[in-house]
């Protein structure tokens, strides 16, 4: 999307703001808090662990056909997509050409299969897993298009709303990251927000890239004493570990390596036949995790080599498996979204923060998209864990920020149809 100046940012949030259907959203966002909280419990008591996101699927399907969007479907992979199409067309291009701003939001938690939920409501505050990541941004998204819808917003080009699978963990994007490359709206998107836990005043604006490698070294294993001398994995594993994480790293750009995971052994007295680790590199230079996974290469090919020196029988054998790809990227300087967002935030009297995070807008950003990550409003803690907690309080100043930065996207993609 093109720049905007900010004094002509803020005159057009200001406009917006003024319009009478938005003064009508906003107040259905006023009235609907017991709803909304209803919503939050309905899909938080449906499990949605890593890969297993088909019950809460169909669930936010039910909600988008209910709040009247359109050519609502799920994909193969459990994402549900709806739109709420322009109000107007202007413009002489087909429709599968025209631009549309995304608003998503990622329905999966980080809890496996079978962990008990039990949700707790005290007043404002809601006790349960995923209450808070990602229940808020769920409802959020939800809440945006009912309050359009409600107060039949006028919009200047198609809005498209996602509920995503696979952010969490392991899911490595893989929801989002489809819908770029195989929906039928990915040449199309020129915008994306991205609605990820609680907040009003915070948002992601740099992509932190990540890869995730499980190195696994193996051998004849043996007993201590009568095998004595066979090569072990685990000491050949911790001699790489040793050598990788000694790499200097640089502070700027910011770059981190971690050892999360390491396992191998059956007992005290064996020589292991596997040991294995989890890598993780972070940088918001995909240079740097170039030069880590490099690294992270040859210290486990020389860890390796250097005990088969010893002509073991058997000798070991190593396997170094990518199990995350997050891209790194950054915005524009002057990024339209951004210009606009923090006109929206003078508006409503907020400090706008831009942090460094990985989100669902790695991918959009990656690709060349202006995409942010915000809250949805409200405050949460205790994130991942069986205890974690979301208060509505001020849940409405969050998705009145939500809906200003979207009617701005939408304003703005709309300018490229105007004749």
């Amino acid at each position: 999307m093109p720049s905007l100046p900010v004094a002509t940012a803020f005159a057009r949030i200001n406009q917006i703001a003024s319009m009478r259907a938005v003064h009508e959203a906003f107040q259905w966002l006023h009235l609907q808090d017991q709803q909304l909280m209803r919503w939050q419990i309905d899909m938080v008591s449906i499990p949605a662990p890593p890969f297993g996101e088909g019950p809460r699927s169909a669930w936010v399907q039910e909600r988008f056909r209910n709040l009247g969007l359109a050519d609502v479907e799920a994909d193969e992979l459990g994402n549900v997509l709806g739109m709420i199409p322009a109000t107007a067309n202007h413009s002489d291009l087909p429709a599968s050409e025209r631009p549309c701003i995304l608003l998503s939001a990622h329905i999966d938690t980080v809890f496996p299969a079978g962990t008990p939920i039990d949700p707790h409501l005290d007043g404002h505050r809601l006790t349960a897993p995923g209450a808070c990541d990602n229940a808020a941004g769920v409802i959020g998204l939800l809440a945006i298009a009912a309050a359009i819808r409600h107060a039949s917003v006028p919009l200047p080009c198609d809005l498209l709303f996602a509920a995503n699978v696979g952010e969490e963990g392991e899911g490595d994007l893989r929801g989002i990251r489809h819908i770029y490359q195989h929906s039928p709206y990915k040449s199309r998107i020129a915008g994306n927000i991205v609605l990820d836990g609680p907040g009003h005043e915070v948002v992601v604006g740099q992509a932190l890239g990540s890869r995730r490698f499980l190195v696994t070294i193996t051998g004849p294993g043996g007993h201590s004493w009568s095998d004595a001398g066979t090569p072990n994995p685990i000491a050949v594993l911790a001699s790489a570990i040793a050598r990788v994480t000694s790499v200097p790293l640089p502070a700027e750009p910011r770059t981190a390596m971690n050892v999360g995971t390491i396992e191998g052994g059956t007992s005290v007295n064996s020589i292991p036949e596997r040991a294995a680790a989890r890598f993780d590199i972070r940088s918001t230079d995909p240079a740097q995790m170039v030069t880590l996974e490099v690294e992270l290469h040859r210290a486990v090919e020389d860890a390796v080599e250097s005990a088969n020196q010893l002509k073991p029988a058997r000798p070991l054998a190593f396997s170094i498996q990518l199990i995350g790809d997050r891209p790194a990227g950054n915005l524009a300087p002057g990024a339209a979204i951004i210009e606009s967002l923090r006109a929206v935030d003078r508006h409503l009297k907020l400090k706008t923060g831009i942090r460094i995070g990985s989100t669902d807008a790695n991918i959009p950003i990656s690709l060349g998209i202006e995409a942010i990550s915000m809250g949805a409003g409200g405050d949460g803690g205790k994130v991942h864990t069986r205890a974690e907690w979301y208060d509505a309080t001020n849940r409405e100043l969050g998705l009145r920020r939500v809906l200003l930065l979207v009617l701005a996207l939408l304003e703005n993609a709309g300018e490229t149809l105007r004749p």
